[in-house]
């Protein structure tokens, strides 16, 4: 159990993990390890650890001070080709309803197709987009220039790349401050 100056009952402390190339695995949803994996996988030899919270884990023979941002020594590239699910959808098209622009959180939205199932649309990249109920209700099977809806950005299959970028606008909710230089590595510097 982590004890130590700072240990803060209920406090769990996640690891942000970066690839080797010093970028985080994941910006949306953030890549964080538990702390027994974290410490695990440097007993393993299989991350360096790049800065540490003041907390400490003991055992009889060790005591070692909780990792808190860690790099994988073996470079994991991104997968060419993201995966086809609503969550991308919405990140895709950054949780904004794409006929009146209005970004919501993700239980109030969900996707359309912009040529309907019942008119010979496809559940593909291609052809659907985020949308608010109340847009997406208005729309119904309609054809977007039979409804004048049309999607601002035409949908269309994102890189991982887009993905992780779009992910960057949405940080969430902890972010612990040694975390800061690796997240936001390319961005300007307070002078």
């Amino acid at each position: 159990m982590p004890d130590g100056g700072s240990f803060i009952t209920g406090q769990s402390f996640p690891a942000l993990v970066l690839n080797a190339d010093f970028r985080p695995l994941s910006y949306f949803p953030l890549s964080i390890w538990a702390w027994q994996d974290a410490v695990k996988a440097v007993f393993l030899d299989r991350v360096s650890v790049l800065n540490e919270y003041e907390a400490e884990v003991h055992s009889p023979t060790l005591s070692m001070r909780l990792p808190s941002v860690i790099a994988l020594k073996e470079y994991i590239p991104a997968a060419r080709r993201p995966a086809f699910t609503r969550f991308n959808v919405f990140l895709r098209d950054r949780f904004e309803c794409q006929y009146c622009g209005e970004g919501r959180p993700t239980h109030d939205l969900t996707f359309d197709h912009v040529i309907p199932r019942s008119r010979g649309g496809r559940t593909t990249w291609d052809n659907v987009c985020t949308a608010c109920g109340p847009c997406n209700l208005r729309k119904g099977n309609k054809l977007p220039r039979e409804c004048h809806m049309q999607p601002r950005q035409a949908p269309r299959q994102p890189t991982s790349w887009e993905l992780q970028e779009n992910g960057r606008a949405f940080p969430p909710n902890y972010l612990h401050e040694s975390w800061r230089d690796y997240l936001y590595w390319d961005s300007e510097l307070e002078s």
